[in-house]
């Protein structure tokens, strides 16, 4: 009642072609069977001939005439084995043709849809968008890593504090153990701007270079 109205027809046209081999592969095999039985006959008969053909001919005869039958049938049962298996082949290319313009079809179908409304414009749009975005981060990342937070450090300070320090370690080494060495006051000779500051500190550092002469000429 469903093909009635046309619900089972699509189905029953993509069964179509595969029961047509069926059906003629059925008929293959039922003719080849057969063909082989043939076979089977004409050799008994050649052979009951064969044995006959010296003591009774009559016999032999006989034997050769159904023998010559079953040829004939033979050839006939070859003949429309050869032309069941040409239109089995004939159906099965026609078929995977036919499967394989559908396959075709449904890709065409999904390519179709995958687009869309996708066109080269859209998508030259896309890319400009995209490089145009990747150039912002770039600014950004660059903005961040160029631009440190806090004040900068000056050197110079750096510097001049560094100096102050190895020379109040310089003193304290100085003041602790009584010798200045000779190599350290060259090239560290005070600076104006240090001179009144430390001058408590030469003063200092006089009266322990100078005290061992003086001891000495006392004692």
């Amino acid at each position: 009642m469903w093909s009635w109205f046309g619900g089972g027809s699509a189905q029953a046209r993509k069964d179509s072609p595969k029961n047509a081999i069926l059906s003629l592969r059925s008929q293959l095999d039922m003719l080849q069977k057969r063909e082989r039985h043939l076979q089977n006959q004409i050799d008994e008969q050649h052979e009951i001939a064969r044995k006959n053909a010296t003591t009774n001919k009559n016999a032999a005869k006989a034997a050769l005439r159904r023998k010559k039958a079953n040829e004939h049938t033979q050839e006939q049962t070859l003949a429309q084995i050869q032309t069941l298996e040409t239109q089995i082949n004939s159906i099965e290319s026609a078929n995977i043709n036919h499967e394989t313009l559908l396959a075709m079809q449904q890709a065409g179908k999904a390519m179709k849809h995958i687009h869309g409304k996708l066109t080269p414009e859209k998508v030259d749009q896309t890319m400009d968008e995209l490089r145009e975005q990747n150039a912002l981060s770039e600014e950004i990342v660059n903005a961040i890593t160029n631009n440190p937070i806090g004040e900068p450090i000056d050197d110079d300070e750096l510097e001049a504090e560094l100096d102050e320090l190895q020379q109040e370690k310089l003193d304290e080494d100085m003041l602790s153990s009584g010798n200045v060495p000779v190599a350290d006051l060259v090239p560290r000779m005070p600076s104006v701007a240090k001179q009144e500051r430390e001058c408590g500190i030469r003063d200092c550092r006089w009266l322990v270079v100078h005290s061992g002469p003086v001891l000495d000429t006392l004692t």
